[in-house]
């Protein structure tokens, strides 16, 4: 076979971008040492900025979206990859410069390669993927810093997308007492399912962005949403507690931020990345979510679709209307 399917995202006006799936041929991938056959990708916050020429990405069009791709090695020009391994790329630059994971075929760098644990299937990497992934480090550093399942309630903000969904079952796993942020208050059922023991509306975490502290509430915090919502966090976390950033749907701006909780309360806000994570430690996370930290049910958070829905999938999470996983199945 040398041509596939692939989304297609071109700047027909300026500013105006569509979305179509297209026949792409081999020889137009760029050069790398594998070339992989993609089973599954998974629809990220990432993804539909770039679909949509968000200016922030700086990317260069046409080009195909998908920061996540899981599938079979078809040719390997190194002795690390033989054809038919199962494997995982996340990241780096998968889906931006390079064409990424709502393609049939990609071609990258065997740096950016990594095995697909015994513990998992390609489908399950991809109901995980990047927001899997970043849920799994934002965790794994709040243990790092010391945190107490005994010492009260771990907040997860924007914990009905795909990040705060996953960091709420991975928590409950662990032992901790979730409490689940939302704008989407007609979730409840849904985040409680997944283990959330509170419930709480968005909205009154943005109460008292004027003030330099807040009450002391919460043990630790994943934090998916940025902006003064994170930065209340920060003021609300208990003496000693620390909260993890990886995400800005909110803003990527904290306009009352100041140092106090910082040098009166001793938190910490802790960044996590997991596009340029060194791939030895993508490796090690991902042995983590195959092995002990294996999560049964991922079903109950996912949607799995095809690669002429991903068009309209985009529109959704651009509206604000998704809901937990949306695992793409590009064969």
């Amino acid at each position: 076979m040398t041509s596939f399917k692939a989304l297609w995202v071109t700047e027909s006006r300026p500013g105006i971008f569509d979305q179509a799936v297209v026949q792409r041929e081999l020889a137009d991938l760029p050069a790398g040492e594998v070339l992989i056959r993609v089973r599954y990708s998974s629809l990220n916050y990432r993804d539909a900025l770039s679909a949509s020429g968000n200016p922030v990405l700086n990317l260069q069009y046409p080009h195909t979206p998908g920061i996540d791709a899981a599938g079979e090695v078809v040719e390997s020009a190194v002795a690390d990859f033989r054809p038919g391994d199962a494997v995982i790329v996340t990241g780096y630059d998968l889906g931006a410069s390079t064409p990424g994971g709502f393609g049939q075929y990609i071609r990258v760098p065997a740096a950016w390669v990594v095995r697909c644990p015994a513990g998992l299937s390609l489908r399950e990497a991809m109901l995980l993927g990047t927001a899997g992934l970043t849920a799994g480090l934002c965790i794994e550093k709040l243990q790092h810093v010391g945190l107490d399942a005994e010492a009260g309630p771990v907040l997860v903000t924007g914990a009905s997308g795909g990040v705060g969904s996953i960091a709420v079952m991975l928590l409950t796993k662990l032992g901790y007492k979730v409490a689940a942020s939302t704008g989407k208050l007609e979730q409840a059922e849904f985040l409680q399912q997944l283990g959330a023991q509170q419930i709480i509306d968005r909205t009154l975490l943005r109460d008292g962005t004027e003030k330099s502290l807040l009450k002391m509430r919460w043990a630790g915090a994943v934090d998916t949403v940025g902006g003064d919502i994170l930065f209340n966090v920060v003021k609300s976390l208990q003496y000693g507690a620390s909260v993890t950033c990886c995400g800005l749907t909110a803003s990527a701006a904290m306009s009352r931020a100041s140092v106090l909780p910082f040098i009166l309360r001793g938190v910490n806000l802790l960044g996590v990345d997991s596009v340029e994570l060194p791939l030895a430690m993508k490796a090690a996370m991902w042995e983590k979510l195959a092995g002990p930290w294996k999560l049964d049910g991922l079903e109950r958070m996912a949607h799995e679709i095809g690669l002429d829905d991903v068009p309209e999938a985009i529109g959704r999470m651009l509206a604000g209307r998704m809901v937990g996983r949306m695992l793409v199945r590009v064969d």
